[in-house]
């Protein structure tokens, strides 16, 4: 071989070895809050929380990797889990729907609904959102999936709008309806990067919130759409390229609808030119184009603060647990200090901040090809626990003598005026949720 052709070969496996960030190690995730009762109840039901996060090993110390297999093929092998779709129509006349899968497992005694929020352009055939159902259903969850208006190929438009990033409406209208049809059943809101914004300011708003939802858990969501996209319009880290995907994914969605979106009556109604929304480059020249004046703002950066859920957590007093990854290439690191300051000063809170993972991604184990469940179903199930536990306000050592437990009401919080970032790991307990 050639000393050039060695030297281009060494030359592309640098780079590969680089990309694919292979001298990484698995480390702890970093958990941040200052409730110790209320993230002990989390580590007690699932204890690997706190322990080291192992990426598939050839490929899952890359963000970029993660992200793109979670985009390009979802999960390794991926159910078809049992449920029914629920259809509303919505007093501006769209057609909503939710998919509803009971519990196929009974590990515990009480009734609970995860309430699901997918991400953009996601519904409940998206594979990560299957899976984590089907991994869910068999803990003895009731799951309810969200469809985002406009996603489905199989449902029409019937009204003048699709989803939008801060509409939380139609998440509201799913919630009543399960409270119509289980009005004893407690709610936790599980939402993914965009439902993750979602779901967070739904629980921050100033509406009227059904007394059932016990927790909220939000994923990857980047809290603060206006300083997201300054980062997503750059190239470094191939950001704009992401941000290409999302709105090639987005206009797709309105152009599919275009009959009922971009009618003569809607585009007299509200300027639209649909010229502009064909060619539209990135998100913030569809938003231009299209959302901000469906939705009725002067401008986009109108669209983008009323949309973010960082305007709205100071409001929040739901339980709440974040989880976001430092290697996301779509929510770099710099968006992070939002929710870090919220739990800092926030009872019932808590952020599970991991090297790696991407965006939605969180593949584990192997060392070429991952195992079926990700770490982030795992997860999710013993956060669900967790919160469950939390309500129910047991103490890990209460809950080892009693299985129903209540604790004081009088019981003061272990810390209340610092910020406590956990590194080491607390005495854990195993669990059947693991």
């Amino acid at each position: 071989m050639s000393p050039v052709l060695l030297a281009v070969v060494a030359v592309i496996l640098c780079i590969l070895f680089r990309i694919l960030n292979v001298n990484s190690q698995p480390q702890n995730p970093v958990i941040y809050g200052r409730d110790r009762s209320f993230i002990e109840n989390i580590l007690f039901v699932s204890p690997f929380l706190n322990e080291a996060y192992f990426p598939t090993r050839l490929w899952g110390f890359s963000g970029h990797v993660q992200t793109i297999l979670h985009s390009l093929i979802g999960r390794v092998r991926c159910p078809w889990p049992i449920g029914g779709r629920i259809s509303l129509v919505l007093p501006d006349k769209s057609t909503l729907t939710y998919d509803l899968y009971e519990p196929v497992g009974s590990e515990h005694e009480d009734d609970v609904t995860v309430a699901i929020c997918p991400g953009i352009g996601n519904t409940s055939e998206s594979v990560y959102i299957r899976t984590y159902v089907h991994y869910s259903q068999c803990h003895g969850y009731r799951c309810a999936v969200l469809n985002h208006i406009g996603a489905l190929h199989s449902v029409p438009v019937t009204g003048n709008r699709i989803f939008s990033y801060g509409h939380t409406d139609d998440f509201n209208y799913m919630i009543e309806n399960l409270m119509e049809r289980y009005p004893n059943t407690k709610l936790i809101l599980v939402g993914f990067s965009l439902g993750g914004n979602l779901i967070t300011k739904y629980l921050g708003e100033e509406r009227k919130r059904p007394a059932n939802i016990i927790g909220g858990i939000s994923i990857c969501q980047g809290y603060n759409a206006i300083d997201t996209m300054v980062y997503l319009l750059q190239w470094q880290n191939f950001r704009r390229f992401y941000l290409y995907i999302m709105t090639d994914n987005y206009r797709n969605i309105i152009t599919r609808h275009k009959r009922m979106l971009l009618s003569p009556e809607m585009k007299s109604r509200y300027c639209l030119d649909e010229n502009m929304i064909v060619s539209a480059g990135t998100l913030p020249d569809l938003d231009e184009a299209y959302s901000r004046r469906v939705y009725g703002f002067e401008s986009v950066a109108d669209l983008y603060k009323w949309s973010s859920s960082a305007f709205y957590l100071h409001n929040i007093k739901t339980p709440m647990v974040f989880v976001n990854a430092r290697d996301d290439p779509i929510v770099p690191e710099p968006l992070l200090p939002i929710v870090r300051e919220f739990v800092s000063s926030h009872d019932k809170a808590m952020y599970l901040e991991l090297a790696h993972g991407g965006h939605l991604g969180f593949y584990e184990g192997g060392l070429l090809y991952a195992n079926p469940v990700t770490w982030l179903d795992r997860a999710l199930v013993g956060l669900v626990g967790g919160l469950l536990m939390a309500h129910n306000k047991c103490s890990p050592k209460d809950a080892l003598a009693h299985a129903d437990c209540s604790a004081s009401d009088d019981e003061p919080d272990l810390i209340k005026s610092t910020t406590i970032v956990y590194r080491d790991p607390l005495d854990k307990v195993s669990s059947k949720c693991n």
